[in-house]
């Protein structure tokens, strides 16, 4: 089980756009990781992607009918943990490959988030981690604040930090079977959705 409390070294992370292709929606990539210097920030985005992972005891692997090297996230994974100055480049990589696999008519565009923890506690054993996780949902929130001795009421629209659509972490521990892998999908119930397990990542649930 993954120790949530134990994540805390959220070292890189990168943020592409990511529309469907088969809407002819755009691909935008960013040129570089974001600055993660506010911690404040910082927190709120560990929360908002390790939490979901908390009770989830299910684990896979990668995989590919072929042969394991055939799987793109493995081969970009694996170039990350060998050389983390390659981060932002493998993480363009992932998301041209996401943006190839988003052509169903349902699949909402959204933003791809790539993240490396340095640390993740996961079964008592601190290993490094790669997280790839996709909001698709934006929620309107109401801004109330006092202008000219006056409460004034104003909107925007914004990511809900509480509901995570799409994430898998990626384990830096049994990388001969496919790395070990833990996948948070929203979405799951409904039939487009399963490009995110089995036309994007790939995987195979991890026999124990």
């Amino acid at each position: 089980m993954i120790h949530v409390a134990d994540v805390k070294d959220l070292q890189y992370l990168t943020i592409h756009k990511v529309g469907n292709a088969g809407k002819d929606e755009p691909l935008v990539f960013s040129k570089s990781p974001i600055d993660l210097s506010n911690e404040e920030i910082s927190k709120l985005l560990l929360n908002y992607f390790i939490h979901p992972f908390a009770n989830n005891s299910e684990y896979y692997h990668l995989f590919h009918s072929i042969e394991l090297p055939l799987n793109e996230i493995f081969v970009c994974a694996s170039r990350i943990f060998e050389d983390k100055s390659t981060f932002q480049e493998q993480s363009i990589h992932i998301a041209q490959h996401l943006y190839d696999n988003s052509i169903h008519p349902k699949i909402k565009g959204g933003e791809l988030y790539l993240a490396y923890f340095d640390k993740c506690l996961i079964d008592g054993e601190g290993v490094e981690a790669i997280g790839i996780f996709k909001s698709e949902t934006r929620e309107t929130y109401l801004k109330v604040y006092l202008h000219n001795e006056n409460y004034e009421v104003n909107y925007e629209d914004g990511i809900n930090i509480s509901k995570l659509d799409k994430g898998c972490l990626i384990f830096n521990i049994e990388k001969e079977d496919g790395f070990r892998i833990s996948i948070i999908d929203a979405l799951s119930k409904q039939n487009e959705a399963v490009y995110w397990k089995d036309d994007f990542l790939k995987v195979k649930r991890r026999e124990d």
